[in-house]
């Protein structure tokens, strides 16, 4: 076999047109992605299949096709738009005698690139060493299970063998670490809602302008590229709406089509500010043709992490590049659905302000809420955020709470736990009972 390179920076492109939407993938966005991983694209070769090959993948003719290609322009690198399977990467290996890259290593080689803070390394590594898991092949043979003579007897173990077993505890300890940041966050969180401070997780397709967004907003230094993956490590800032009132920003990774499951499982801490956001700016590139594959490509990974219930705001940005004024969208209610800006161009900025001021006014909401002992998490969750003024049990060993809560709390709280209508008792609400729920 060949020796690897460190990094492969000439490179082809490998894209293959599939009659399956759900394996549909799109040239350009590829292209961005190797241009951000740093190489150098010198061909695109392109290929039309039903369905793929069992062992190449593109087929053996093509694959033959791109050999010759590789050895002919010294090509270090060959990218594939698709997910190989570990077989058809080593086969192709094998044929080519170059790295070969699929889609999924491809991401998680940028994501490696911007990680900067300590848990995002952390979460990096835990996602390539899933991904390198189902990838080890072969044994040294000075360490083979059984050899004779004395001096020559191995670990009892092949390197296949130890390889996986380092690995394995390499993950654990990575997954043990990440728990204890999972906490530390979840502290900040709790420290945040005991203060009553609402926070606005910023999502949206990978490039979309939120970072450059959230600089506008905050004057804060995040790093902003023209290029897919800028941003990987969570920034939050604190930004006042009005003269008495404070919320938090949290600017948070771009997602894009079929995100590796490796990544959405190792950035679930990171991507828990998002779930526990109480509202959600999706920032979408307006100028974008491909805008509505993009909304539904966020809208799926909010759906596998669960946040598709928080509220959402769409953000319509980059309308300097339409030549459109500012607005607000609003939906038969009078509800905020999306808002018109440029970052770039500072447009926009205070309607964007005029929003958020109206969605977290303080609207609160006093009155009684009847929980049984069951309701225990329920009740923990109005204690964690102060929301109980006084606490009574009656006669049928039920916790009668007199809460004080912003209505946003009430709502979101609501929605996450399934908070049964029959337990509100609406004698001192400021709204009607109808309202709230």
């Amino acid at each position: 076999m060949f020796d690897r390179p460190g990094i492969g920076e000439q490179a082809i492109l490998v894209h293959l047109d599939l009659n399956a939407e759900s394996q549909r993938e799109y040239i350009t966005e590829f292209k961005e992605l190797a241009l951000s991983a740093g190489a150098t694209v010198r061909d695109i070769i392109t290929s039309h299949r039903k369905t793929p090959d069992a062992k190449y993948f593109i087929g053996k003719g093509k694959a033959e096709e791109i050999a010759h290609l590789v050895e002919a322009e010294e090509i270090e690198l060959v990218l594939f738009n698709h997910a190989l399977s570990p077989s058809q990467e080593r086969n192709l290996e094998a044929l080519f005698q170059c790295r070969v890259l699929d889609r999924t290593g491809l991401i998680l080689d940028i994501f490696s690139q911007r990680a900067r803070t300590f848990e995002g390394k952390l979460q990096v590594e835990l996602a390539q060493l899933k991904h390198l898991s189902t990838r080890l092949i072969r044994g040294w043979t000075h360490l083979e299970r059984q050899k004779g003579g004395i001096g020559l007897r191995g670990p009892g173990e092949t390197q296949l063998e130890t390889d996986r077993r380092l690995l394995g505890m390499r993950i654990k300890q990575i997954k043990k670490r990440l728990e204890k940041v999972r906490k530390q966050r979840e502290q900040g969180r709790m420290a945040r809602r005991k203060a009553e401070v609402p926070t606005v997780a910023f999502v949206g397709y990978t490039n979309a302008g939120k970072s450059t967004l959230f600089n506008a907003l905050t004057n804060a230094e995040v790093y902003v590229q023209d290029q897919l993956f800028a941003t990987l490590d969570p920034t939050l800032r604190r930004l006042k709406i009005d003269n008495s009132s404070e919320i938090i920003l949290a600017d948070t990774v771009g997602f894009i089509r079929h995100l590796p499951h490796d990544l959405v499982d190792s950035f679930r801490s990171t991507l828990q500010e998002t779930e526990q956001a109480h509202l959600l700016f999706h920032i979408i590139d307006a100028s974008d043709d491909m805008r509505l594959d993009n909304i539904h490509a966020v809208e799926t990974v909010l759906q596998e992490i669960g946040a598709m219930k928080v509220p959402q705001i769409q953000i319509m940005n980059k309308i300097d590049r339409l030549e459109i004024e500012p607005r607000i969208d609003r939906d038969e209610q009078g509800k905020v659905k999306r808002i018109w800006v440029s970052a770039i161009e500072n447009q926009g900025l205070d309607l964007i302000h005029q929003v958020l001021a109206e969605h977290f006014k303080q609207d609160l909401v006093k009155g009684s809420l009847c929980l049984s002992p069951a309701d225990g998490r329920v009740r923990a969750l109005l204690y964690g955020i102060n929301a109980v003024d006084d606490e009574k049990v009656d006669e049928q060993g039920q916790f009668v709470l007199q809460i004080n809560i912003p209505r946003r709390d009430l709502l979101q709280m609501a929605s996450r736990e399934s908070v049964p209508e029959h337990l509100l008792l609406p004698d001192d609400y400021v709204a009607p009972l109808e309202d709230v729920y």
